[in-house]
């Protein structure tokens, strides 16, 4: 049985992959999150809802702490947030990452798919390749997720491109991403080390 932590459960994509992993596997989860009362009704068999914050070092190495898989979905200052999980992770000795940054960090959108003008700024993209930068330095066993736009549709059908590959596709259903999420955790070996692109097919 793994242990799997959620750094920001609440978010949506959090939310979705928690789902997941209640519904195929048998692991524990902790759900950390600064507002852990939105996370009910949870499984206090298999589920711990933790308070904190990604920026207090204290926070960070207690929910951490004991776990195999580390699965971080936040937003804000990523490249901040992402050198305090991987540097909680060195001290407290885990080594399983999966990390959700966003399409176009490495300038991999062709025209076909998608053009600077629909995409996000360059500026906003900075925070999300700093971490990628940050987690690709790190010497852990990370897996970057590179999603396209998020929506809500229930289909898990989607493809994967890895880095120095052309991304595939603008969009991509929350529900995808926490499928590849939960086939990560499950597969130690899968796309270890690497980052990859997860876009619905056109």
């Amino acid at each position: 049985m793994t242990k799997i932590v959620i750094i920001g459960a609440t978010g949506s994509v959090g939310r979705v992959a928690r789902q997941l992993f209640l519904e195929k596997t048998k692991d524990e989860l902790t759900l950390f999150s600064r507002r852990p009362d939105r996370l009910k009704p949870f499984d206090s068999t298999r589920e711990v809802a933790v308070a904190g914050d990604v920026m207090n070092v204290a926070d960070l190495d207690k929910v951490i702490s004991g776990q195999d898989v580390v699965f971080a979905s936040l937003t804000g200052n990523l490249g901040k947030m992402a050198a305090a999980v991987v540097e909680s992770m060195k001290r407290v000795g885990v080594n399983r990452l999966i990390f959700i940054s966003s399409m176009g960090i490495y300038n991999e959108i062709p025209a076909s798919v998608g053009s600077s003008g629909n995409l996000r700024s360059n500026l906003v993209l900075q925070t999300y390749r700093e971490a990628a930068d940050v987690i690709e330095a790190s010497g852990l066993d990370y897996t970057i997720i590179r999603p396209g736009w998020f929506d809500s549709s229930d289909d898990t059908d989607y493809e994967i491109t890895v880095k120095g590959e052309s991304f595939g596709g603008h969009d991509v259903s929350r529900k995808s991403i926490a499928d590849l999420v939960v086939r990560l955790a499950v597969d130690p070996n899968l796309y270890v080390r690497e980052s990859v692109g997860i876009n619905r097919p056109e």
